[in-house]
């Protein structure tokens, strides 16, 4: 039987490794229990940049690859009510974000008044049909005809409430959202 001869150092060696072991783990865990512990500061909490809101007068809406921006009424108001027979302009951005297909704006409805279309109403993909002009809203560009919509009331509105009108693409469908009113840049009285 063969005779196995261990050297003193060996133990101490062993020691060492141990030690070391100990160490990385220790070193391992702290830092694992730190990590938790700074995320945990966050869990279950809601970003407050997530739900923020653009800031602009009108609504929005989706309706497949046509998004709805800016939906407004643009109305001064010098009394209670905007009478029936009055004309008020529609204003909005309808952006398609397809990247291939072409949709139009066939028509828009609203149980206030006729809403009576002019100029070019079609969407290109990958870019947006701009109707009417507002303070801070772009201007339509490269448009032969710019787009324009204007609501001759058949009810009494007034600002604070909203109205819902329905907007009809050729291939994104309907859509129906509360417009509001919007005095736009008219100074406060």
């Amino acid at each position: 039987m063969p005779i196995l001869i261990v050297p003193d150092e060996l133990p101490k060696q062993e020691a060492a490794v141990n030690r070391s072991k100990n160490r990385l783990c220790a070193t391992t865990a702290g830092l694992v229990a730190g990590a938790m512990i700074v995320t945990g500061c966050s869990a279950g909490q809601i970003s407050q940049t997530a739900s923020q809101e653009a800031a602009v007068n009108g609504n929005s809406a989706n309706a497949k690859n046509i998004a709805l921006r800016n939906v407004h009424l643009l109305a001064t108001q010098s009394s209670d009510y905007l009478q029936p027979g009055r004309a008020v302009p529609l204003l909005f951005v309808a952006a398609n974000t397809s990247p291939d297909v072409n949709d139009k704006l066939l028509g828009i409805t609203s149980d206030v008044g006729a809403v009576a279309m002019t100029g070019d109403t079609a969407v290109p993909a990958g870019a947006a049909l701009v109707v009417g002009s507002a303070s801070g809203q772009a201007e339509a560009m490269g448009s032969a005809t710019p787009a324009a919509a204007e609501v001759t009331l058949n009810k009494p509105i007034t600002n604070g409430l909203t109205y819902n009108f329905t907007f009809m693409f050729e291939h994104a469908g309907k859509v129906t959202t509360a417009v509001p009113i919007s005095a736009g840049d008219t100074p406060r009285q």
